[in-house]
């Protein structure tokens, strides 16, 4: 037997987010019903693909020593007791 779909109502949805979910459903070519529901599923992890990131977090974890670039970078360690009076 299948399972009937869960529903959901969601109240006071701010003008602008209404607005942007209506124009990104059209531009995307859906109903605002699936948008919407591939948008949670995203959110929570659950869309099959990475989530586009604005941050720098990928890059965690990555660094590589380069003593070359190290030794490069030493001249911005020093301070110009001139520039500071």
């Amino acid at each position: 037997m299948k399972k009937k779909p869960i529903q959901y109502t969601i109240r006071s949805v701010p003008d602008e987010v209404d607005a942007e979910l209506r124009k990104r459903c059209v531009r995307e070519g859906e109903s605002l019903n699936q948008y919407i529901i591939s948008t949670l599923k995203g959110g929570v992890g659950l869309s099959g693909h990475s989530p586009k990131h604005h941050d720098l977090d990928v890059l965690i974890g990555t660094w590589v020593e380069d003593p070359e670039c190290s030794d490069a970078l030493k001249a911005f360690d020093q301070i110009d007791q001139d520039l500071w009076k």
